[in-house]
């Protein structure tokens, strides 16, 4: 199939480059999010290569993959899901070198993160004029878009280790108590979703940040040593289980691309 960047769309006819919001779509989102916690701990931690290295590898996926994404004519549901485990891993590594690295502590990981989406969310705004999912269907808003999505995976990361950590400033509330408070948060932005006219756009994105969280506790708490509450399950063995059941679902759960916006 011919692939080029120069692609013309019209605002009544085009589709936009990312999938509709539907329950699959948030499954298939929180397991991602999951493995990006569990193979990006993997890389940095089994392996011993370092949260800088993790850090070099996964950004030169992230890179590779959205290049392959922005030249992609129409939404692929596998490059789509590729390039989303590609931010969730690298928001883990990114992550956790803000956090421990740079020896900021879970508190200034999460301030430095939060200035970074806000700075891409404003000047993605200021530039088109809208931060709606469903306008990414030209190269340039694509990148604004995954970079935002970066960020959003990268915070939280941060926001998961901060509550759940007991160390660096975190809360210390463990990673049973952290699932269930991003859980929760998820189901109040559903009710919002459902029975408010609050910002379409304004709770996808919240829902997006807190799906990270949950993910990262949930992750953390498959992988982590049973002395610090976790279950201890190889960090390979459980990034494979998770990875085949993202392939299975995205073979399965019927996937379109969302309509874009005009």
């Amino acid at each position: 199939m011919n692939s080029t960047v120069n692609v013309t769309f019209t605002p009544e006819q085009a589709l936009s480059k990312v999938p509709a919001l539907t329950l699959g779509f948030w499954i298939i989102k929180i397991a991602a999010t999951t493995l990006g916690e569990t193979g990006g701990d993997w890389v940095t931690m089994s392996l011993n290569l370092g949260y800088l290295v993790g850090t070099l590898i996964f950004l030169m996926a992230f890179i590779a993959l959205v290049f392959a994404q922005v030249r992609a004519e129409r939404f692929n549901a596998w490059l789509y899901w590729a390039t989303i485990i590609a931010t969730t891993t690298l928001g883990t590594t990114l992550a956790d070198f803000f956090d421990r690295s740079l020896g900021i502590g879970y508190p200034g990981g999460v301030t430095v993160i939060v200035v970074l989406l806000a700075a891409s969310l404003a000047i993605w705004y200021r530039t088109e004029g809208t931060v709606a999912v469903e306008s990414v269907a030209t190269p340039r808003v694509e990148w604004f878009y995954w970079i935002t999505i970066l960020f959003s995976q990268t915070l939280g990361t941060a926001l998961g280790d901060w509550v759940a950590g007991d160390d660096r400033g975190g809360l210390g509330l463990g990673f049973e108590m952290g699932a269930a408070i991003f859980g929760l948060g998820i189901v109040v932005v559903g009710l919002l979703w459902l029975g408010t006219r609050v910002s379409r756009t304004f709770l996808f994105w919240a829902a997006f940040v807190l799906t990270r969280p949950l993910g990262a506790t949930l992750g953390d708490l498959l992988d982590k040593p049973l002395a610090q509450g976790g279950l201890e399950v190889s960090r390979l063995y459980a990034s494979g289980i998770l990875l085949v059941f993202i392939v299975a679902c995205i073979a399965l759960i019927p996937q379109r691309a969302a309509r874009r916006v005009s």
